[in-house]
């Protein structure tokens, strides 16, 4: 199609319906913008995107009840799912939330009891201490507040275009270097702004859309769903790195692209097959025809995607659906799995013994203070805090500082929140490929930001 039959082609009230929903979509997922420093409010980020900033301003105004909620919604979880075994629900969408198998319930169950104990101080210490189950309601409630907000507007990005735009532009790139379509930059981008979750999140919708298939949404929510820009400089701050920030963060985005490169082409993604959630028809991004100009093609890929996204009653009802299925099936997950992760951490030498190799590895590497670093690489599985607080008293050299720090964030994977959120979700990758894939990541990225901090950063 020639450019002057194009033009002719647009229609007007899809154009507009492609535009405005974008323009919001843009806003909240993709732009930064200094609300905080407009607003200056306490506990705000000074520069974030919409939807980052809509969940801060959540869980500001509701900080004195949103633990509370939480330990609601999570024993509900529990309550109404113990009660779901015994009588018949009719409603297929509540007989999929609250229908689990024991294996899910058991954890719903300890999820709920970990919450009652941490909020109001009974039982154990190793379960209500500050260092585990405090620890997890201190997650909690960003997992409220970005759930709640995203599950409403997420279709601004995935149902009226501006992916089929943003993917058609950067489609050849994207695959030849990562093997995934175009349109995944969008969940790299609301990650990397905003929260790794949210990539998930966008991730798991595609995929069931026939977006993606299973390698594809498994490349992407282990390769794409970069931690925060926002939660990284928490990270730096407690290491006393916000000084050197760019550098910082110049290096993890640094290893995260290598990972990004080698990690599509090896064992355990290489081993997912090239097919759609559930069968469901593969929409694949189209072959840009040769004598058509890329943007002009992309703009009628988005304009034919937003004449037939889902009218406002159908987004509040399947946000609403959405909300009420990540509240009921992941929260309790984070709770349970996180607080038992934690205390394994904190309570026993199983980090300590395991890391062992680990220590030849930073000796063979030249690291400072090998012995005491070598627990903190592998404990981020469980936290992406916990190794920068492990090394952060004490003795520590501050170049195992700095590796440590930026590995924690490199390493991406933590069953505390985006291990738990990958598997709850439908994308097909357990708790084994998880454990693979952040021993990979460690190794790719364990000397290239040796290397930057020793001949550019610590020189």
């Amino acid at each position: 199609m020639n450019s002057s039959n194009y033009k002719k082609s647009i229609n007007m009230s899809g154009f507009l319906r492609f535009l405005i929903p974008s323009i919001f979509g843009m806003i909240l997922f993709v732009i930064p913008l200094p609300y905080g420093k407009i607003l200056n409010i306490e506990g705000l980020s000074s520069i974030n995107i919409g939807i980052g900033f809509i969940a801060e301003l959540i869980k500001i105004l509701l900080a004195d009840y949103i633990n509370y909620i939480a330990l609601i919604v999570i024993l509900a979880s529990a309550v109404f799912s113990i009660l779901s075994r015994f009588i018949h629900i009719k409603n297929d969408f509540l007989r999929s939330v609250l229908e689990v198998s024991p294996f899910w319930l058991i954890f719903r169950i300890l999820g709920s009891i970990f919450i009652f104990m941490t909020i109001f101080k009974v039982g154990p210490e190793f379960i209500n201490s500050d260092s585990t189950g405090g620890t997890m309601i201190g997650v909690l409630p960003s997992l409220l507040a970005i759930f709640l907000v995203s599950g409403f507007l997420l279709p601004l990005v995935v149902d009226f275009g501006l992916m089929d735009l943003f993917g058609t532009m950067i489609s050849k790139f994207m695959y030849k270097l990562f093997k995934v379509p175009g349109r995944s930059a969008i969940d790299a981008i609301s990650s990397w702004l905003g929260d790794g979750t949210l990539g998930i999140m966008i991730t798991n919708t595609q995929y069931k859309q026939g977006f993606y298939t299973a390698k594809e949404a498994s490349i992407i929510a282990v390769c794409f769903s970069l931690v925060s820009l926002p939660f990284s400089t928490v990270i730096a701050d407690q290491l006393g790195f916000m000084d050197i920030f760019v550098p910082f963060y110049g290096t993890v985005c640094l290893a995260s692209l290598a990972c990004a490169l080698i990690m599509p082409r090896i064992y355990p993604l290489c081993k997912f097959e090239d097919s759609t959630y559930m069968g469901v028809e593969h929409l694949k991004e189209e072959v840009i025809p040769e004598n058509e100009n890329v943007f002009a093609f992309g703009i009628k890929k988005a304009i034919k995607r937003a004449e037939t996204s889902p009218s406002f009653s159908d987004i509040i009802k399947n946000g609403c659906r959405t909300v009420i299925d990540m509240y009921f099936a992941l929260l309790p997950l984070v709770m349970a799995w996180g607080t038992l992760a934690l205390i394994v951490a904190e309570y026993t030498p199983f980090f300590t013994i395991i890391s062992y190799p680990v220590v030849f590895v930073l000796k063979l590497l030249q690291i400072p203070n090998a012995v005491e670093a070598a627990p903190a690489v592998l404990v981020g599985f469980t936290d992406m805090f916990l190794p920068s607080i492990m090394v952060s008293s004490g003795n520590i050299a501050e170049i195992t500082k700095f590796i440590i720090g930026v590995l924690s964030i490199s390493q991406l994977i933590y069953l505390t929140e985006t291990g738990a959120v990958v598997l709850k979700s439908d994308i097909p990758l357990n708790l084994k490929d998880l454990l693979v894939v952040f021993l990979v990541r460690t190794l790719i990225s364990l000397p290239i930001i040796t290397l930057v901090a020793k001949f550019l950063i610590f020189n």
